[in-house]
């Protein structure tokens, strides 16, 4: 069986602390090899990006630098359409072949809004579904239904998503980061230092291309 890869998708605007630190504790729980990042063109579930495309890919570039967990997949950058994930998936289980165990990294609070999701059913025949926790949301879905769903495909052992391609929701230990890119751009917008939110070469660049200022 090949290698456990993980795909993190948001819009990263900015790439935050937040995003970082409790992918990498979820890579070591249960051993990832390789994360990619997918910066979002088109978020179809949130507003539109305050930086441009160009700069939040630098963003992560800046981010990452010293950081070899990580990798970045600039597909959705390039689509005119919205960032749907099922599609995104669609293609690289294309790519890699129907037996790479492949991992989507989300949020608490994006498995509890999961049935909004475009065809959020077929995600499951993609990948497996890899749940970080968030401060503040509930640990059960909002319906029996859903919660039925959760617990009939939740995997008892990091081992098992190494074992099989994709079906498999792992409920991640991972610290919880009370950070978000909402909070640091509103206190770059109040001339406020962000310095412990966000890794230092990802700051300079945001001095430097003048972002999210007032």
């Amino acid at each position: 069986m090949s290698e456990l890869h993980a795909l993190f998708g948001g819009t990263f605007d900015p790439v935050h602390f937040g995003h970082l630190r409790p992918v990498e504790a979820l890579a070591q729980q249960i051993g990832l090899a390789r994360v990619l990042l997918l910066p979002n063109n088109v978020p179809p579930h949130r507003p539109q990006p305050e930086a441009s495309s160009t700069q939040r890919l630098e963003m992560l570039r800046c981010a990452i630098r010293d950081r070899p967990l990580f990798d970045i997949d600039t597909r959705e950058l390039r689509r005119e359409t919205p960032s749907w994930t099922v599609a995104t998936l669609e293609e690289l289980r294309a790519e890699r072949g129907p037996q790479q165990p492949l991992g989507f990294i989300i949020g608490q609070d994006s498995l509890l809004s999961l049935s909004g999701w475009h065809r959020w059913q077929d995600l499951l025949s993609l990948c497996h579904l890899l749940v970080c926790k968030r401060p503040g949301y509930a640990a059960e879905m909002a319906s029996p239904e859903m919660q039925h769903w959760l617990d009939a495909h939740l995997a008892d052992a990091p081992q098992q998503l190494h074992q099989q391609p994709a079906g498999l929701i792992w409920l991640a230990d991972t610290p919880l980061v009370a950070i978000s890119a909402t909070e640091i751009r509103q206190r770059r917008h109040q001339g406020l230092s962000c310095a412990h939110l966000l890794p230092p070469a990802v700051i300079d660049y945001i001095d430097q291309a003048g972002l999210y200022l007032k």
